[in-house]
């Protein structure tokens, strides 16, 4: 039995489906178990790390693996603190090994206090938890996800016209579908525990390229307009981001410009396979970036 945790996010439904592709029983925990957001064929739980890990105990039972989505932990205030509890239930129940999808912003051999930016604390204080649970354990660091990317759709829809600062940013976004790819190799092979996995996309792409992909996936020309990053840090804290974060996501970006992403191979080593492209993940998600039709007269409803 493997527990998926953030079973209906970008990865954790993907775990979910290759999971029980592989005949394997899955039991996905999720704040919101509305029908059709979970595959058929998971036992499905209701439950909120964040705010009530102590009411996961009883879904622990039976457990081999979990899957556990350091996201979950993020908001709030100290996630290490709810997810010190949840490990520790899991310890109890005799949970053999925990896979962590964390994120490729923290710094590797750094303490959470003495991490660089905000988005890499706040990780980092999870995976510090999942270190010292007493389980087995392997982290994934996964760089941008290509879903990244649908933030873009109003703008593409409105206009074909993308606005954002550092267009000549080269980074190499990674397929949520090879991150669930990695996370479901690790859950059910051997040799992994107490290894810390770094995962990108197999190319690097400017901004303005991946504009450039996503026109050619909905045929029709769709370009960057590069902004000021002050213009974009403010639309993001007008759409909720907090200011540290926006400053965090917008530095981060930066760095891009003059120190392209080092690609990794680990999903090739991994999985055997070199990577979705921007290109197949655009063809993917097309109707996404697709313009609405026009809104009908009065007279033609």
């Amino acid at each position: 039995m493997i527990l998926v945790t953030g079973a209906t996010g970008n990865v954790g439904r993907g775990v979910v489906d290759l999971l029980l592709a592989r005949g394997l029983k899955v039991r996905a925990v999720t704040r919101d178990p509305a029908p059709g957001r979970i595959p058929d064929g998971a036992e499905v739980v209701t439950g909120d790390l964040l705010t009530d890990p102590a009411g996961l105990d009883d879904a622990l039972d039976g457990v081999d693996a979990v899957f556990l989505n350091a996201a979950a932990f993020l908001h709030g205030g100290d996630g290490g603190t709810p997810a010190a509890t949840f490990l520790r239930l899991a310890r109890k129940r005799g949970v053999g090994r925990v896979v962590l999808l964390t994120s490729g912003t923290v710094q590797a051999d750094v303490p959470a206090d003495l991490q660089a930016n905000v988005i890499g604390r706040m990780h980092r204080v999870v995976e510090e938890a999942v270190e010292t649970s007493g389980l087995g354990w392997t982290l994934l660091r996964p760089g941008e996800f290509m879903a990244n990317s649908l933030d873009w759709a109003p703008q593409i829809r409105a206009a074909d016209v993308v606005r954002a600062p550092y267009g000549d940013a080269r980074w190499a976004p990674v397929h949520e579908r090879d991150i669930a790819d990695v996370a479901v190799h690790v859950l059910t092979t051997d040799g992994h525990l107490g290894t810390v996995y770094e995962l990108t996309g197999p190319e690097t792409l400017t901004y303005h390229e991946r504009a450039r992909l996503i026109g050619e996936a909905v045929g029709r020309p769709v370009r960057l307009a590069e902004i000021t990053p002050d213009r974009a840090r403010s639309a993001m804290i007008v759409a909720g981001v907090p200011a540290p974060v926006a400053d965090t996501l917008l530095a981060l970006t930066a760095t891009g410009v003059d120190h392209p992403e080092e690609i990794s191979p680990t999903v090739r080593e991994l999985t055997g396979a070199l990577g979705r492209t921007f290109a197949q993940w655009a063809r993917e998600n097309k109707a996404a970036f697709e313009s609405r039709p026009p809104r009908p007269r009065d007279e033609e409803r």
